[in-house]
């Protein structure tokens, strides 16, 4: 996909958060001066638009800063605000890089049912596979029903191979021949599906942390990144699972799905300001090619609405 395409699908995808922001908006008349009343609408309207209390607050204060009693219209007003998005979401933008040496390189990946997890793993094998990397799959999900063979249906569709056992299953003992496979065949990236039951944490834990020891012994620096799959529908309940999957798998880096179905995507902003967690893709779509690297800049134009 193009730059255009990809930029065309970011400003439909975040049509909602962006309507949403820019109906909050307060209207500047002409000439009108930059002055508290307008910075409290402006703070109100980031706020219900769910970048959440404390980016609005930076926001607002930045604004303050540099525009204070400055003539301001509605337009300039807009790309103001979508510089100070951009301030905050830079510092967390990192694609994510098979860097492991030896490989493969090991990615855990996690998320509670429904979050797009599944479909994100195959566009995450996607993108890898675009850019020449060998990749495999393993299904270590073994506790969802149908999971296993929802991710063999992406795979396929992904042109990747997936290790898998049966419903029910050790998913230690997927992983463990996923890395052999993979370390066999000279696989550049692993991708590991988990499951997502968030109702019992205990056995979560305990089957992550087997996990973790079974690569351990394979691998010491292994796995090499933990990613939370997060549905932006979710609005502000998202950063109650990044709390946590943070306790439970130690979070390495957050993808934020379903962007195109909400107009809860300002939640992106409020995770970047309250974790820092570095953001590695967005996705806006089911296609394949509806995944792709985190773009700060534009993406914080698109949730202000600047074309």
């Amino acid at each position: 996909m193009s730059e255009t395409s990809w930029s065309q699908r970011l400003f439909g995808g975040f049509a909602k958060t962006s309507e949403k922001l820019a109906s909050s908006l307060p209207a500047i008349a002409s000439g009108a001066k930059l002055d508290n009343a307008t910075l409290d609408d402006v703070e109100d309207a980031l706020i219900m638009s769910d970048l959440g209390p404390a980016a609005a607050g930076r926001i607002r204060a930045r604004l303050a800063d540099k525009r204070f009693g400055l003539e301001i219209t509605s337009r300039e007003l807009k790309e103001a605000v979508a510089e100070e998005i951009a301030a905050i979401l830079r510092p967390v933008a990192k694609p994510l890089e098979v860097t492991a040496f030896p490989r493969p390189q090991v990615i855990l990946v996690i998320g509670v049912n429904g979050s797009g997890k599944t479909t994100t793993i195959a566009k995450l094998a996607h993108l890898f596979t675009e850019d020449d990397y060998g990749v495999l799959l393993a299904a270590g999900d073994t506790f969802r029903a149908a999971a296993i063979g929802q991710l063999a249906t992406w795979a396929d569709r992904a042109g990747v191979d997936l290790v898998r056992g049966p419903e029910g299953g050790d998913p230690a003992a997927i992983v463990f021949d996923a890395v052999k496979q993979a370390t066999d065949t000279g696989i550049d990236a692993l991708i590991v599906d988990t499951a997502g039951r968030l109702q019992n944490k205990k056995e979560l834990m305990e089957e992550l942390a087997k996990i973790r020891r079974v690569l351990g012994r394979l691998n010491p620096e292994a796995p090499h990144d933990v990613v939370l799959v997060l549905d932006a529908t979710n609005g502000q309940n998202a950063l109650s699972q990044i709390d946590v999957f943070k306790e439970v798998a130690g979070v390495t880096g957050l993808i934020m799905t379903k962007l195109d179905g909400t107009a809860r995507g300002g939640v992106l902003v409020a995770a970047a300001e309250q974790y820092g967690l570095p953001i590695h893709a967005i996705g806006v779509g089911e296609k394949m090619e509806d995944l792709r690297p985190f773009d700060p800049d534009l993406v914080a134009r698109v949730i202000a609405g600047v074309a």
